[in-house]
């Protein structure tokens, strides 16, 4: 009797070891397969979904990084999103289609390439409808408001330029009358390009570097900024915008004892301090005397293409 125990003890023993191969057997065959693959799997209670999963060898030793498990909630259901991957929502007045233009279309010195505009117009066009059914509350920060009417003049004219493609200057279009032509529809009112300086951004807003960030399209005219003014970087634009401009001897030239300075500045003197010289001083890289002589260079209306 003890010898047919230890008998059937060797037997059981045996197909137990057997057993155990068999399966370590097929563990590594599945392995190998999932490793030519290039996939494993991941089960939930409800699904098994195959993910990729990429192998690296770092020092001979093979690191495999597995992505991030996707389980369904019930068969043929979609995956959950995940939050990283959801749309952001813009808080406020969405800039980005102008900006876009302006970052490809104008170059760093204000040159625009209104020709390449013209195949994008579709672009300007949406993004001044969008414009135009989006003007900011009166609840909006100034900041969102002075930036809006100052991409919608800088757009708008841009629009004329390039619908009037080719042009020598436009103050060749509407006999000469441009600034003052009610053809833009904004809201619920017509507007020139005029009354959006005038009315909505100098009435309005106690701010003398806006003339530095509206764009008449003429080479004398302040460069237009290759990105879309926002409620966020206006600020720092028209700071910036203000110390570029002023400095730059093409449209300015400052000594200590006198200075050559844009028609703006005398077009539009009752924005800027009485003392002018003053006022060029927060700015200007060379320090003007007080009594400096002050004289103003004639306007260039020759279109700022490219």
């Amino acid at each position: 009797m003890n010898t047919w125990k230890k008998e059937m003890k060797n037997i059981k023993s045996i197909i137990a070891i057997m057993a155990i191969t068999v399966g370590f057997i097929s563990a590594m065959d599945g392995n190998q397969k999932t490793e030519n693959y290039g996939y494993h799997e991941t089960a939930s209670s409800t699904n098994t979904e195959i993910t990729p999963k990429t192998t690296n060898e770092v020092n001979g030793e093979l690191i495999i990084t597995l992505p991030v498990k996707q389980i369904r909630n019930k068969v043929n259901k979609p995956f959950k999103e995940d939050k990283t991957t959801s749309s952001i929502k813009v808080k406020g007045i969405d800039h980005s289609a102008f900006d876009a233009l302006l970052t490809s279309y104008v170059s760093s010195s204000g040159k625009v390439d209104y020709e390449a505009i013209k195949d994008k117009v579709i672009i300007l066009d949406k993004y001044l409808d969008y414009l135009s059914q989006n003007v900011p509350k009166s609840s909006a920060s100034k900041n969102e408001k002075l930036a809006f009417w100052i991409n919608a003049y800088n757009a708008n004219t841009i629009k004329l330029l390039v619908d009037n493609y080719p042009v020598e200057s436009i103050m060749d279009l509407h006999g000469g009358k441009v600034f003052d032509n009610k053809w833009l529809s904004i809201g619920d009112e017509k507007l020139s390009l005029n009354d959006i300086e005038n009315n909505k951004i100098r009435a309005k807003f106690n701010e003398p570097r806006i003339h530095f960030a509206v764009n008449c399209a003429a080479k004398s005219c302040p460069p237009i900024l290759n990105r879309a003014w926002t409620a966020v970087n206006i600020q720092a634009y028209l700071e910036v915008r203000a110390k570029t401009f002023i400095n730059n001897s093409a449209y300015n030239k400052l000594s200590v004892g006198s200075v050559q300075i844009s028609k703006i500045f005398e077009w539009y003197a009752k924005d800027f301090p009485e003392d002018i010289v003053s006022y060029l001083n927060k700015y200007s890289n060379t320090q003007i005397d007080a009594d400096a002589q002050v004289s103003y260079i004639e306007y260039d209306w020759t279109l700022n293409g490219k």
